[in-house]
């Protein structure tokens, strides 16, 4: 793929709102919300006299030319340079699992795909399952029998999926299991087709799924590591 990002920005629950209209109004309007919360230690907020500050996380999938417009908007109209506001960043993607879903994650922006352009080299993928909440197992079972290790869930919130019924043809479900599995690029292929043939849009747990580059990774047991 061609200049096509996973959008991450951390900023505060009071925010998040303000941060959504900044998405909408720089055409991203297809994300995922969840929240967290700061990791500042409890000693250390107990001297200052502060109670652990509430995080939220919004991920959305950007073209290049979608984050410089949203990074320019997101500097000039939303201040996020100044401390305390948030953070916003952008991690390359290597693949989307099927046309349909490219296209419902690029919507309203002008992509148009060509030759995967981003670290080439890597050897291992992290594959970022989207799904209807409570139904991982589906998910889960479909990437082992292609050979994934395992995989990490947290729950999301759905923006904007009221558009979906424009691509698939069927609504979706606002609450989100989000998936991580990292494994081989070798095997990369093999799970994501099993994902959605067997846990996709057809399938009560609708899944998305799309993978980013990781450039090292240490716990996975492939059997392939090296020995000194």
């Amino acid at each position: 793929m061609s200049e096509l990002y996973f959008m991450m920005t951390i900023t505060s629950r009071e925010m998040l709102p303000k941060f959504l209209e900044a998405f909408d109004k720089n055409n991203l309007p297809i994300g995922f919300v969840s929240l967290g919360y700061g990791t500042a230690k409890d000693d250390i907020l107990d001297m200052l006299g502060l109670v652990r500050s509430e995080k939220a996380v919004g991920m959305t999938v950007v073209t290049g030319e979608g984050w410089e417009e949203a990074k320019w908007y997101l500097r000039k109209k939303m201040y996020i340079d100044v401390p305390d506001t948030g953070i916003s960043f952008i991690i390359p993607m290597s693949s989307i699992g099927g046309k349909r879903e490219l296209a419902f994650l690029t919507a309203g922006q002008n992509y148009r795909k060509g030759e995967e352009s981003v670290m080439k080299d890597t050897t291992m993928e992290l594959l970022v399952v989207v799904s209807n909440q409570g139904h991982n197992d589906l998910v889960m079972d479909a990437a082992r029998a292609a050979g994934a290790y395992g995989g990490t869930v947290i729950h999301a919130r759905g923006t904007g999926m009221n558009q979906a019924e424009l691509f698939f043809g069927v609504s979706l479900a606002s609450e989100k299991d989000l998936t991580f599995i990292v494994t081989k690029k070798s095997q990369r292929n093999a799970i994501m087709s099993a994902i959605m043939k067997d846990a996709g849009m057809e399938t009560p747990a609708q899944s998305i799924v799309f993978s980013l580059p990781v450039s090292d990774a240490v716990g996975l047991n492939t059997g392939d590591e090296d020995t000194k």
